[in-house]
């Protein structure tokens, strides 16, 4: 292909990236700027700092840690698993496919699984325990939300494993090494890009949860994404809520540079 046509194939790509990455960043930054009531002020990015949204930050990160954390642990071992079965890409389809759902389906579904007449609180009276509380708290929005981001990472761990030589982990049982030593020196280390790729892609998108928040905690779990929700839809604040985008925006990109960084300097060592 020459290089003229590259050229040509290319044009499509970059409109794209242009009209729906660049230009919305832009206009999220341009908005920030902005109070209530259309005038240029800088008094968003101060309120930022005010002790309510500085607890709202801290809180997201913490339960986009939360959920990243439940989702490796989950997540690795079933990868590992993954490796061992006899048709391991039917299984790696059935695990993709819930994906291929609406979120805001899969949402109402567990209200109807977690809530006071579903099926979890038939369970717990079918064992003696009686109804429970369980929509609307932490446990099920971490649940629900560690169900949805499952699949994001157990694929990129999933094709670490798969591109690793038997000979390897061989090679170490060989040289009298136990399971637990053989997965901790040998099946980690090389399996470590698939895991930080994998916590890339579900720690960003969990500090942007809105819907799940109020659908299935019930507004007791507020995050940033809530917070430009309620500011776009309720408030009308499109100045605050373009600030609070504009930070988001900013930490999602220190973290893809930072886990980048450490990727690439690792292929290099």
């Amino acid at each position: 292909m020459t290089k003229r046509a590259r050229t040509f194939y290319l044009i499509p790509y970059v409109f794209w990236i242009l009209l729906f990455v660049i230009a919305p960043i832009v206009l999220i930054a341009y908005y920030s700027f902005f109070d209530i009531d259309g005038n240029l002020t800088f008094s968003n990015y101060v309120n930022f700092f005010t002790p309510v949204y500085l607890k709202m930050t801290v809180s997201s990160f913490w339960y986009a840690f939360l959920i990243m954390l439940f989702t490796l642990l989950i997540s690795y071992p079933t990868a590992l698993v993954l490796t061992k079965l006899k048709h391991k890409q039917l299984w790696l389809l059935l695990i993709i496919l819930p994906t291929w759902i609406n979120l805001l389906l899969k949402a109402y579904a567990f209200m109807g699984i977690f809530g006071t007449y579903g099926t979890a609180n038939k369970f717990l009276e079918f064992i003696g325990i009686g109804t429970q509380q369980i929509l609307f708290t932490d446990f099920s929005f971490l649940f629900v939300s560690t169900y949805i981001f499952i699949p994001f990472m157990i694929l990129p761990i999933f094709n670490a494993l798969e591109e690793m030589s038997p000979s390897l982990t061989n090679a170490a049982q060989d040289l009298g090494a136990t399971r637990w030593t053989t997965f901790w020196r040998v099946v980690f280390p090389i399996t470590l890009d698939g895991v930080k790729a994998g916590c890339q892609a579900v720690f960003i998108p969990a500090l942007s949860l809105f819907m799940i928040t109020r659908l299935i905690a019930g507004n007791r779990v507020i995050t940033l994404g809530t917070a430009i929700e309620e500011h776009f839809l309720v408030t009308q604040d499109w100045g605050m809520g373009s600030t609070i985008g504009v930070f988001l925006i900013i930490a999602m990109f220190i973290i893809m540079f930072a886990s980048g960084a450490k990727r690439k300097k690792g292929a290099m060592k």
